[in-house]
């Protein structure tokens, strides 16, 4: 099936430009699978003997999620891979044909295999008679399309333009041709907003022939979250999602949510219409909505929507089938879980008590008011007891370096799959409710201002004898299948020797067992995309891609300076201080910005006496150069806009300026480009 055609753009690491980093998901690369082979590295008897163990004590007589995963089910496409204009493959589903054998792998923690397959359905579904439907499959997260009285309600149009006209042409070929009435954004992650371009087109927003509906704080949180921290995001969440992983029994199996990221181009619409209130009722084009704002949960920006009319929930990202992040590996704002507890119950006693369907914006409904109250509850309850339990333990002492290992799930909630920890892990999420209430120091002086793993490796590793006794003993470790304590020696020596090829090869055998075993989709891709990197170095990381130019129209002025600011060497700029007015007369905005102190400031709504110099540039021509297509310096020299005063004031900045290496190292001793 192929999409409707995009450009692609790309990213130019130009001085004085900004490219961006996708949002909070980039899409990921589709990796050719004949060029991966696992070497032979096998799960080992204790892993075996793990998810054996794993085997008799899930409760996998409970098949209720297969039976509602296939429930509706009405078609897929001829091709289950998705093709963008220029012949790359977008989307691909066969990468994942060995979770349809039947086979149990002892290389995947078999809860986690079974939340693999459940994501292997692929095509559209319908949830609600002459309603409600969903496209799930052909991206991360689902395209929900509601029936309204002459057209279509679209929530979520998926991460890229591909996969969205795709999902949305299928639709079209089995239910009829109608026109698109609304689309709701139900939360501020590109992978909900991102392919928006693929179904709609702007001048339809600005006529008045579809309307766009988002959240309280949608585009500030949308364009914010990681510009900021963008390539550092980017890099890390090549690790949480497996980006340079091959999909195998050994490699990227899923990311719990979905199979994973798209490979497409990526924009943005701006909404027409915002929910502010923390509840507000709306018909479009005769479906009567009510929309809960659900600030501070999954995502800084969410809300559920109830349709009281036909008894449906729709959870956006809120309630999914797993355990969510509260911390997320690829770096975010640590998420409030007892917001997000409550903000469940609020719905639970408000809709869930009616509701009749569950849907959300991943994975699969849930039918009849028992199942749906169940699945609430249990949500609720998870969330709930990783808050306070935490803080339980936490008052009693229990430290962030500690509480990984003191806190656990009540056996209760584990005996049930909606609250499994495929996408959070109870690893990473109790030190996050710890760290969002008492930061990351655990009160030992000794750890308060700590030396650098670099400097303090050398020393344990003379301590302890040397390279040879130390793999010695990890060796041992390893063969004993004591894999975490086999991480905390290795781990040393390779900091200490970064270009020890047996250490690095042997904490990579370490970390691919505990890839192997972790139940959450993350936790395994990261341990696993280290071993890579470790035996084989980082190879060629994608950078940051260039925005598009909806993305680029959706971040206002004041936060490209603050990004541009992020790029600023302190230590170059100290001892420079100038002052420069920036006018955008097209938008009527005024902006000081200041560079003292070797930090780079902006303010709006001001102009200086004082200035160095004054730049006057509309707002739409500073579009190509938030894209990375050209430098603010470029387009002045070529007319575009005006300087006056001392121009030199752009060339001082532009020398203080870095650009960022979207491959740094993360493991030492892995670069190798």
């Amino acid at each position: 099936m192929t999409a409707r055609p995009h450009k692609i753009l790309t990213a130019y690491s130009l001085p004085f430009s900004l490219s961006f980093a996708a949002l909070s998901l980039l899409p990921g690369l589709l990796i050719a699978q004949d060029h991966f082979n696992p070497k032979g590295f096998q799960p080992s008897s204790h892993t075996s003997s793990l998810q054996s163990a794993l085997r008799d004590s899930l409760p996998f007589e409970d098949e209720r999620d297969f039976e509602e995963a296939r429930r509706g089910f009405i078609a897929e496409p001829d091709s289950r891979q998705i093709i963008g204009a220029a012949g790359n493959i977008v989307w691909d589903m066969t990468r994942y044909d060995f979770l349809l054998t039947g086979e149990d792998h002892d290389s995947i923690h078999p809860s986690l295999q079974r939340q693999a397959t459940l994501n292997m359905n692929f095509g559209l579904f319908e949830v609600v008679p002459d309603f409600l439907y969903q496209v799930r499959g052909f991206d991360l997260a689902n395209m929900t399309l509601v029936k309204s009285d002459t057209g279509w309600i679209i929530f979520d149009t998926l991460l890229t333009d591909e996969t969205a006209a795709a999902a949305f042409e299928l639709a079209t070929e089995q239910l009829g041709e109608f026109p698109i009435k609304a689309v709701v954004y139900s939360h501020s992650h590109i992978d909900h907003f991102g392919g928006v371009h693929g179904i709609i087109d702007e001048t339809e927003v600005a006529a008045g022939e579809v309307q766009v509906i988002a959240p309280s704080g949608f585009m500030e949180e949308a364009i914010s979250e990681n510009v900021y921290a963008g390539n550092a995001m980017s890099r890390r969440a090549a690790l949480q999602y497996g980006r340079l992983i091959p999909s195998s029994p050994f490699g990227q199996v899923d990311s719990a949510i979905g199979k994973g990221l798209a490979a497409g181009t990526t924009g943005l619409i701006a909404p027409s219409l915002v929910i502010e209130d923390d509840y507000e009722t709306h018909v479009i084009d005769g479906v009567t909505m009510v929309f809960q704002n659900t600030p501070g949960t999954e995502a800084p920006a969410e809300m559920n929507t109830w349709f009281p009319e036909q008894k449906v929930f729709w959870a956006a990202e809120n309630i999914t089938a797993t355990i969510h992040n509260i911390y997320t590996l690829r770096g975010a704002l640590v998420r409030d879980a007892l917001a997000w507890s409550r903000g469940i119950n609020e719905a639970l006693y408000r809709y869930g008590r009616e509701a009749e369907v569950l849907v959300s914006s991943h994975n699969w409904p849930r039918w009849g008011n028992d199942r749906i109250q169940q699945v609430m509850r249990a949500q609720r309850d998870a969330y709930a007891n990783l808050n306070n339990q935490v803080l339980n333990l936490a008052n009693q002492g229990v430290t962030i370096n500690e509480i990984h290992n003191e806190y656990k799930v009540p056996e209760s909630l584990q005996q049930q799959w909606s609250v499994r920890q495929y996408h959070g892990s109870e690893f990473h999420n109790s030190r996050a409710v710890l760290n969002r209430y008492l930061g990351y120091w655990d009160g030992n002086p000794a750890t308060l201002a700590p030396l650098s793993p670099t400097d303090s490796a050398p020393l344990y590793v003379e301590m302890m004898g040397g390279a040879a006794a130390i793999l010695g003993k990890a060796q041992e470790l390893h063969d004993g299948g004591d894999y975490r304590m086999a991480v905390e020696i290795l781990n040393k020596l390779v900091y200490a020797e970064p270009q020890n090829a047996s250490a690095k090869d042997l904490l990579a055998a370490v970390f691919e067992q505990l890839g192997y075993q972790y139940e959450s989709a993350s936790m395994r891709n990261v341990f696993l995309a280290a071993a890579q990197e470790l035996r084989n170095g980082t190879g060629s990381v994608p950078g940051p891609r260039g925005t598009s130019p909806s993305l680029a129209r959706a971040m206002t002025t004041s936060q490209w300076w603050d990004a541009i600011a992020t790029r600023v060497d302190s230590e170059r700029a100290d001892g420079e201080q100038f002052v420069i007015n920036f006018v955008t007369p097209d938008t009527g905005q005024e902006f000081v910005v200041e560079l003292s102190g070797g930090t780079l400031t902006n303010i709006e709504g001001y102009q200086s006496n004082a200035a160095d110099a004054t730049i006057i540039m509309n707002r739409t021509d500073l579009d190509p150069v938030i894209m990375g297509q050209t430098t603010l310096a470029e387009q002045l020299q070529a007319g575009v806009g005006s300087v006056l005063g001392d121009s030199s004031v752009l060339f001082r900045l532009a020398a203080v300026l870095i650009t960022f290496n979207a491959g740094f190292e993360v493991m030492p001793g892995t670069v190798t480009q």
